[in-house]
Order: structure tokens, then sequence, then C-alpha cells
């Protein structure tokens, strides 16, 4: 299988950050990594082995990217607002440098977002964001409002609330999405949702699927026995819905 490593320094974070790229044609594949998680994550996970026939025959190309979730979302010392301005930064980074990256280096036309857990919030949020860039979502026990309170999870903004939270919460902003050319890429997409019945952001996943059907944009929700929250599912998860 085709390996390929990078590490630049970053304008958007002022850091250097890395990358893995598994594959040599094909979709190409934005994936992000679960809470706090690295970028090679998804090969320690299993997750590249688990469609590695997909890879090695020239169907898919992985990119899989850092996260800074420690300094974002995370980062608790940090006021809320620093948090999410940490955030629309990584969001920079993924736009300006990752996704350009990807387009250099490979020409196909599909661009799909992926993530697992909090990674599945971050390709949710950039690829409803920014719909025109890509061609689908593959989102795997996903939690859509980092507001949401449930069991030990808690509101990451700590009650606080601003328009960059809101533009930032699928759940919230898509409500009001009527009649935009945003909303007609949405519905030109190709939308894939797993969760487990068990798992505590199961409303949550009911809450985004009723909006998108409201919204009229055709998606599938696939839940899974179980809490469904590990690597050993999401392996399974992979080969089927990417």
């Amino acid at each position: 299988m085709h390996r390929e490593y990078h590490r630049w320094w970053s304008p958007n974070l002022q850091r250097d950050m890395e990358l893995l790229i598994f594959g040599h044609s094909g979709a190409k594949v934005l994936v992000f990594p679960t809470r706090g998680g690295r970028f090679f994550e998804y090969e320690n996970l299993g997750l590249v082995n688990s469609i590695a026939d997909k890879i090695n025959d020239g169907h898919l190309q992985l990119y899989c990217v850092d996260s800074i979730d420690t300094e974002s979302m995370y980062c608790y010392w940090a006021h809320p607002h620093g948090r999410i301005n940490r955030h629309k930064q990584y969001e920079e980074y993924i736009l300006q440098e990752v996704l350009p990256l990807m387009s250099a280096k490979n020409h196909h036309p599909c661009t799909i977002s992926h993530g697992c857990s909090l990674g599945a919030f971050h390709a949710a949020n950039i690829f409803f964001r920014h719909p025109h860039l890509f061609n689908k979502l593959a989102a795997f026990s996903g939690r859509y409002d980092l507001t949401w309170q449930v069991e030990s999870f808690g509101d990451l903004f700590d009650g606080y609330y601003h328009d960059d939270i809101y533009y930032h919460t699928p759940t919230h902003f898509l409500q009001n999405l009527s009649h935009s050319e945003q909303l007609w890429h949405i519905q030109n997409s190709d939308i894939v949702f797993t969760i487990g019945r068990d798992d505590p952001f199961l409303q949550n996943n009911h809450i985004i699927s009723g909006i998108l059907n409201s919204k009229g944009v055709h998606h599938r929700m696939y839940e899974w026995d179980g809490r469904a929250h590990r690597g050993r599912y999401w392996r399974k998860m992979a080969p089927l819905y990417l």
C-alpha cells in the first residue's frame, strides 16, 4: 500500500502539523481523528487495514489529519471564545492547506469528509458549512451539537454562546437553511450516519436526521446494536459505508 508522511509549518495554526496519506488514487477521503487523536490513529485502530482492498485497488485515497482538540474544544483553561476561535483556525488550516494538497495530488472529482466520534463532528461540521467542496459525508458515532449535555458529556462552551458557536453547530445552523446554494449542494450529496442504539448521542443523531428530512435532504442513518463506539465497530462500518 502506498503510504506518505507529510509535515509542515501551518501559517493558520502557527505550529507544525502532520498527516498521513494512504493509497495512490480514487476518491479522496479527508479523515478526522477522534477526540484528541493523532494523524496515525486511523491506521493504529486498524481502520486503514479494514479498507485495504479499496485503497490498493485505487478506489479510495485517505488523508488522515491531526487534531488540535486540546487547544480548542477541550482546552478547559481557555475562555470559550478562545476555544471556538482556535477551532476556526483549525478549519482554515483544513480549507487553505489540506484540501489544496489533496487537489494537487489527486484530481479525482469525489471528495469525502469522514470521521469517528468527535472526528464525526469535525467531518460533518466542515461538510455542512462548505458542501460545495465535498461529495459525501461518512460520520460514525458522532455528536453534532457540542453544547448538548448527556451522561458525563457536558457543554464544551460552558453555557457561552454566540454566532461563531451557532455557525459551527450543525443542528443549530442547518435548521435555518432554506432555498440556498449551500442547501442545494447538501441535497445533492451522499450522506451517511452511523450510531449505536445505546450511544448517548443517539437522540442528537435523530435530531440532525429530522432536520435533514425537513429540508428534503436524502441521507442514510444506520443504528447498530449496543454502544458501537469503538474501533472494533468502526472497522466493520468503514468497508460498508465508505
